[in-house]
């Protein structure tokens, strides 16, 4: 696995805020062979594990974090330290 990129916390809450309250969303990610996919659904989980932070949808994909392009045509944030 690659080194995992920390995501601005602000994007980090969105995330969360969508799974809390269970709104609909499209994702767009980069797969591990680097394609580009796009999924829509609802996130169930925001987790961390293995050092790096991830997504889980209801259809039970699991997304890195830093692996995401865009959610709800929004473009993810990196940390800036």
């Amino acid at each position: 696995m690659d080194k995992y990129i920390l995501i601005d916390c602000g994007f980090h809450d969105e995330l969360e805020a969508l799974a809390t309250l269970r709104q609909s969303c499209r994702i767009v990610y980069r797969n591990a062979a680097n394609e580009s996919v796009e999924i829509e659904g609802l996130i169930v989980d925001v987790y961390a594990a293995n050092q790096a932070d991830f997504l889980r949808m209801n259809d039970g994909t699991e997304i890195r974090l830093d692996k995401i392009v865009s959610v709800n045509h929004k473009q993810i944030s990196f940390c800036t330290d």
